[in-house]
């Protein structure tokens, strides 16, 4: 789906992913879910691309429903992968803490675990090989991206500012749709390691300048980075 000039989605509200669409080619944020690949065929073919094109996939950290196509990207096409260092393990090997989940209703959290098997969850592949990044890097990527250290979801979480799709994609640095509960609007995301670093981390939002800011959970949102950090915070 085209949100902007340069910038689409993939996948839904439940799980997303993004694709910057450039002159020079395109780079990808995030991998979604193993079922997503047909999501991104499609969205290649309305632009009239191929998977060619891909010049690079960035995780904005290394959890299951954000790598889902990521390995089979880099191990048939050569894509290569990037994802912050302190990630890197967790992307390679699915080791991660056990973590917080937070409140929950019945309803969204069967729908959100539902869907996650319907887009193939149980068949995700780890990234056997990555390039690792670290906070303030300006990767050599269409779009010049620019990585963000975000931790506290995870210890390496990032978020990703591209100022030619003048947009910052959060990863789970923050959620408008809780997929544990079904609440809409900004709010901190399910999920996190550590609440309080995630809350912290919010303030290297505040200096960016964009109009989207995007989660991979939840809709797009319209706003400065500014404001989204204090309504997360206010939530």
């Amino acid at each position: 789906m085209k949100l902007a000039p340069h910038l689409h989605r993939l996948g839904n509200d439940i799980v997303a992913s993004y694709l910057i669409d450039t002159d020079e080619g395109i780079t990808l944020i995030d991998a979604g879910l193993p079922g997503h690949w047909h999501d991104l065929e499609r969205e290649l073919a309305a632009i009239g691309k191929t998977r060619a094109d891909i010049r690079g996939l960035i995780l904005t950290h290394g959890d299951s429903d954000h790598i889902g196509f990521a390995e089979r990207l880099r191990r048939e096409h050569g894509v290569p992968v990037y994802v912050h260092a302190a990630d890197a393990h967790r992307a390679r090997t699915g080791e991660a803490p056990k973590t917080r989940m937070g409140p929950m209703r019945i309803g969204p959290t069967l729908g959100f675990f539902a869907y996650a098997l319907r887009k193939n969850a149980v068949r995700t592949a780890h990234v056997e090989e990555v390039v690792e990044v670290h906070d303030g890097d300006v990767l050599d990527l269409p779009g010049s991206p620019v990585i963000v250290g975000m931790p506290g979801h995870s210890p390496g979480s990032i978020a990703v500012h591209v100022p030619i799709a003048d947009a910052v994609f959060v990863g789970d640095a923050l959620t408008t749709r809780n997929v544990l509960t079904g609440r809409q609007g900004l709010q901190p995301a399910p999920f996190t390691d550590e609440p309080a670093e995630a809350s912290a981390s919010l303030d290297h939002l505040s200096a960016l300048t964009a109009s989207w800011v995007l989660p991979g959970h939840g809709a797009p949102w319209r706003g400065s980075p500014a404001e989204v950090a204090s309504a997360v915070r206010a939530a």
